[in-house]
């Protein structure tokens, strides 16, 4: 006997594809039915409008998550309907797949609602959600330089356990594949606030502007160049500058917009057991401590000179002697060192294509944070506070941190400052967009 096309699309299905088959619809609507239950922020978080996301930031990410549950939605109802029709025919095992594939984009779904939510949430914190609209002013400015123009992303902070800071870049994947449409960076909750917050905010901006100026594929091109035309003993150094250049770039940043804060900031985060401190680890993106503070303060001493660069490297050497490395790494922390000064006039004198032929050390506001134009700037601020206020945030840090490394303030006078900059900052903000959204509002009334 000969069964037709259509009599099989009609036959009833097998006993047990019929109960695979409801147990997995009601599984599938139980999906629906807890996604409906994830709202958007803007409707289950609480915050002061100081301590806010930009509007932009808040935009992109509600976008992104909107679009994600509309897309899952289509799925799981694309999925009930197959139930319904040739999916009844196709074994259990068939339905458990497809069913499984829609449960872990549920699952990425919820990661990415996860991934905002700790970040925003913190903002209906007492004191710290503003602080943190605060940081993002700084993290903002930081990423601004001098006569460079770069599609820059929006930055948001939150706070979070551990001694050091991380970012998770903007346009970078996801959990679920999709692209970050923020730069999300973690600063270390033991850090607020201090001079030592500045160093660690700015660091990983330093990350997000350096692909946005494509600086690491260039500048380890340059290492690569230079380690070639080395001598041989030379050599194995040169592949560790070129394995570490994404960090090394990220310090440079932070030290060409900071100052000497940024170097003592790394300070704090790499004071740490001295067996840490001289280890070299294979795999590692980051320097061994040790010769990274080295390197910071050769990075500021070419920048800024000033003999405070070498009166902090002496200091950093009394704290770790050099004595206490273990012989085996001898050779290799002679060979770092004897090829530190040509790695930093490598890295400064770097012309990248995005600056359009310019050195690198040109590309940051070098002549306004000398250190005897920092101290300058302090000793009027004292007088005239409100000057400190109308500064870029990022200059603001760069003349505290001068003044702390130099005992000009106190660590609790620093502190007390820091966070009423970082408040006055988040309402700035805060009162500018109001103002231009007034503005337009009244633009289209009149209109």
């Amino acid at each position: 006997m000969v069964t037709t096309a259509i009599e099989a699309r009609t036959a009833p299905a097998p006993a047990g594809s019929r109960a695979a088959a409801r147990l997995l619809e009601m599984e599938a609507r139980a999906l629906l039915t807890r996604l409906g239950r994830v709202k958007p922020f803007a409707l289950q978080e609480t915050m002061l409008p100081a301590a806010a996301l930009s509007p932009a930031a808040q935009v992109a990410i509600e976008r992104l998550l909107v679009l994600g549950r509309l897309g899952l939605r289509s799925r799981v109802l694309a999925y009930l309907r197959w139930l319904e029709g040739p999916g009844r025919h196709t074994s259990p095992a068939e339905m458990q797949r497809r069913y499984t594939r829609l449960r872990l984009a549920f699952n990425n779904a919820l990661s990415q609602f996860d991934t905002f939510s700790s970040v925003i949430t913190q903002r209906s914190e007492n004191e710290t959600g503003v602080w943190l609209s605060g940081l993002d002013s700084l993290a903002a400015d930081a990423l601004k330089l001098p006569g460079v123009t770069m599609s820059r992303p929006e930055v948001i902070c939150y706070l979070d356990r551990g001694p050091g800071a991380a970012i998770r870049r903007a346009r970078t994947r996801i959990p679920g594949g999709a692209l970050n449409p923020v730069a999300i960076i973690r600063v270390p909750r033991e850090r607020m606030v201090g001079h030592g917050i500045g160093s660690s905010l700015v660091h990983e901006v330093g990350h997000q502007g350096a692909v946005l100026l494509g600086l690491v594929k260039s500048l380890r091109a340059e290492l690569d160049r230079r380690g070639a035309a080395a001598p041989p003993s030379d050599r194995p150094a040169w592949q560790l500058w070129r394995s570490w250049v994404s960090e090394i770039a990220a310090d440079l940043w932070s030290v060409a917009i900071l100052g000497i804060g940024a170097t003592v900031g790394l300070m704090g985060v790499v004071s740490l057991p001295s067996w840490y401190v001289f280890r070299l680890s294979a795999g590692d993106p980051h320097p061994i401590p040790w010769i990274r503070v080295r390197l910071s303060c050769a990075l500021g001493r070419a920048l800024y000179p000033h003999p405070q660069w070498d009166e902090l490297a002496r200091i950093w050497e009394t704290l770790y002697p050099p004595a206490q490395m273990r012989p085996a790494s001898r050779r290799t922390f002679d060979a770092l060192l004897r090829t530190l000064p040509a790695c930093v006039e490598t890295i400064l004198s770097h012309r990248p294509p995005t600056l359009g032929g310019r050195p690198l050390r040109t590309a940051f506001p070098t002549e306004e944070r000398t250190p005897q134009e920092l101290a300058r700037l302090h000793r009027r601020w004292r007088t005239k506070p409100g000057e400190m206020r109308d500064a870029a945030p990022t200059l603001a840090f760069a003349v505290l941190g001068q003044a702390r490394y130099r005992g000009a303030i106190n660590a609790r006078e620093e502190s007390r400052i820091i966070g009423n900059l970082l408040t006055f900052w988040a309402l700035k903000s805060t009162l500018v967009l109001a103002e231009i959204c007034a503005a337009r509002v009244d633009a289209a009334r009149t209109g």
